[in-house]
């Protein structure tokens, strides 16, 4: 009936004027907004890239600073106020303050302790409700 040659299947027939203007314009488009893709993810990488440049110091000297180190040969001292017969459960260093989880009494509360300026910075009360 209509069928073609094997070798006329193979090869490619030249697109209608009208279809080839449609897939010039579809690949002008497409090939823009890759390109913009591409610039958003570059600004992307390039921020995030800043910021973890930027943030300051490490860990390590951010511990450091906040704790003095005392002279070679002694040792920082201090007292913590507590209420008579309280007990210390736990506790935690991090970032030069000292959280302390303290029982007195049956109620347990929360005390937050900033080692250089050498006082309570906070209480928490733990309640049930």
């Amino acid at each position: 009936m209509n069928e073609r040659a094997p070798q006329q299947l193979d090869q490619d027939e030249p697109l209608d004027p009208a279809v080839e203007k449609v897939r010039a314009k579809l690949m002008r488009f497409v090939v823009i907004n890759l390109g913009i893709l591409f610039l958003a993810l570059m600004a992307v990488v390039g921020a995030l890239v800043y910021r973890s440049v930027s943030t300051g110091s490490s860990p390590e000297e951010a511990a450091s600073s906040a704790l003095p180190l005392p002279p070679e040969g002694s040792t920082i001292t201090g007292e913590i106020a507590l209420p008579a017969g309280a007990n210390v459960v736990s506790s935690s260093l991090a970032d030069g303050r000292l959280t302390l989880l303290v029982e007195a009494g049956g109620a347990r509360e929360i005390v937050v302790y900033d080692i250089a300026s050498a006082r309570i910075i906070a209480r928490f009360a733990l309640v049930t409700e």
